[in-house]
């Protein structure tokens, strides 16, 4: 297990990393402005469900398999590019209004589940995370490496659904807010779109530049 020190260390610098926003925080930040902190909580657990994948596979060693293959590497990285991009699509030609807070119906929650799990699970950045930079915090004398990883990827889950679980709150109250704001709808209908594919098409220029 590891010690306390490594622990506070480790959960220090997995704060700062998960504070500078990425696709599954705009994945959360869009699904609580429009559809209420039910569905963004829902897109918070979906989310570190795609997670869960990356930490039991930084357990069992695949995330260093995955890695240290460029052909695998780049197929993951590009159905990645390729999902941000077809969000980015997705949002821009949905044209069903402003924020909406009534009750999600079941299938929706559903499926907004399974969104944010196929995004952070097709993010290789995660897998890099768990294979170049949780190791450094694995000191083979505290005992077995694979449970030492698990323990510190579950940490970093901790972190992570307290962290998006903010954004979830934070942004479904002011989507509450701005209700029926067309306008406003209209501006972050754009924007969101507009990042996605940014970071879709940044993903996908980084296959060719590998």
């Amino acid at each position: 297990m590891p010690d306390l020190t490594t622990l506070c260390l480790f959960a220090a610098a997995t704060l700062a990393i998960l504070l500078v926003p990425g696709p599954t925080v705009l994945f959360v930040v869009t699904c609580s402005l429009r559809r209420g902190w039910r569905a963004g909580l829902v897109s918070v657990l979906g989310v570190e469900a795609g997670g869960l994948v990356h930490v039991l596979s930084a357990t069992l060693g695949l995330s260093a398999l995955l890695v240290s293959s460029a052909a695998l590497f780049g197929v993951v990285r590009g159905l990645g590019a390729a999902y941000l991009i077809y969000l980015g699509v997705r949002t821009l030609l949905d044209r069903s209004g402003g924020p909406q807070h009534g009750a999600a119906a079941p299938h929706g929650l559903r499926q907004v589940f399974w969104q944010g799990a196929l995004i952070d699970a097709l993010n290789p950045k995660t897998a890099l995370f768990f294979l170049a930079f949780l190791p450094q915090f694995v000191r083979p004398e505290n005992g077995a490496v694979a449970a030492q990883t698990l323990v510190l990827g579950l940490t970093f889950l901790v972190l992570a659904v307290l962290n998006d679980g903010a954004y979830a709150l934070l942004s479904s109250r002011l989507g509450r807010t701005l209700s029926g704001n067309q306008a406003f709808a209209r501006r972050w209908r754009h924007a969101a779109s507009g990042m996605y594919i940014v970071l879709g098409v940044g993903a996908a220029a980084g296959i060719r530049g590998d």
